[in-house]
């Protein structure tokens, strides 16, 4: 594999997970073509700052997962693939199902395609959801203190594994859940070098957080611009949070490791020792930022999990992974970030990242 002086194709290059890929592989002297329609606002910043950092290692091409030929002429010529690109807000898929269904199923299967028909040994590395699971609600929970926790055991010391059946709720459920399998039968049926993470809650420098999608973000943005927050439900929504750095990691092993692989779906995230509660993640933005936030509240979404937590332990010993970044310390840095690009000062002095 590192004789392949082709370039890594990174579908969604420009997104939030796929510009922090593909500065990791540029990084290391690896040609990347950054493929992207650049719909998503503020990502054509991402696409400069690769650019400014890596030169000509970063390849651009500027076009939709549904422009077949622009898709196949990419996948052709990749020494590897990683598919980023895709709708990712359940509310917009909600709103525009058609549209949904066009990007994550037909884009996917596009590019699936492609491989099998013009470059079928190159790994391909699927960026997929916690959302194929459902929304839970058949799991009993205690709240404890302001957050959601299992009553059963087992779950509440490991998370959701991937033995759990896959449940589509939402488009956006079904339209990603759909790609997923697409993907692992694609290795069943024609030998294609893929597997699937399933993410639970990433979140670091370079996202471009909204209401919609990326919420730690979107929830510091908020509180450095003064503005208030709405929790959807009671805030004590609890996921495991995961560094994008952290992220990263994981997917380059998966492809250095992808004969070992081959076919197999992961949950990750940051597993039970990073879960937090909504509340208490805006609690410690507070602590950040010395004062104190100002919250709404609004009616449940549709698909909502009140817990998601992944169990790790199936990627971590198929990959090799190491320690992750505790989420004080990660989120205390993107919050940093974040206000370095507004002008915004932090407060100076606080021992919160501990």
């Amino acid at each position: 594999m590192s004789g392949d002086d082709r370039p890594i194709l990174v579908t969604g290059g420009a997104g939030f997970i796929g510009s922090n890929l593909a500065d990791r592989l540029a990084g290391e002297g690896r040609k990347v073509v950054v493929y992207d329609a650049l719909s998503r606002a503020g990502v054509e910043t991402n696409l400069e700052w690769l650019q400014s950092r890596h030169g000509d290692l970063i390849q651009p091409i500027i076009a939709d997962i549904r422009d077949e030929d622009w898709l196949a002429d990419a996948a052709a010529r990749a020494s590897a693939v990683f598919h980023m690109a895709a709708q990712v807000a359940v509310t917009t898929s909600l709103v525009d199902p058609r549209d949904d269904f066009s990007i994550n199923i037909v884009g996917t299967l596009n590019l699936l395609d492609a491989l099998r028909t013009r470059n079928p040994q190159a790994p391909v590395v699927f960026a997929s959801t916690n959302k194929v699971y459902g929304d839970l609600a058949d799991i009993d929970f205690d709240l404890e203190g302001d957050a959601y926790v299992p009553a059963d055991p087992r779950t509440k010391s490991y998370g959701i594994g991937e033995d759990r059946p896959l449940d589509f709720h939402t488009p956006y459920g079904c339209s990603k859940g759909a790609a997923d399998q697409y993907v692992l039968d694609y290795a069943r049926s024609y030998g294609l070098r893929s597997a699937v993470v399933r993410m639970s809650c990433i979140y670091g420098q370079r996202q471009m957080g909204t209401e919609d999608q990326g919420w730690v973000a979107h929830f510091l943005i908020r509180a450095l611009e003064g503005k208030p927050i709405t929790l959807y439900g009671d805030g004590c929504q609890v996921r495991d949070i995961l560094d994008v750095s952290d992220a990263v990691g994981a997917y380059l092993a998966a492809w250095q490791q992808i004969d070992a692989v081959q076919g197999r779906a992961f949950n990750l995230g940051g597993g039970t020792g990073n879960a937090v509660s909504l509340r208490q993640l805006l609690a410690y933005v507070g602590q950040l930022l010395g004062r104190e936030l100002e919250i709404g509240y609004s009616d449940w979404r549709a698909g909502d999990q009140r817990y998601f937590v992944a169990d790790t332990r199936a990627i971590e010993g198929a990959l090799g992974l190491g320690a992750k970044v505790p989420w004080r310390e990660g989120v205390a840095r993107l919050a940093q970030w974040l206000a370095d690009a507004r002008g915004i000062e932090l407060p100076v002095g606080q021992d919160v990242a501990a």
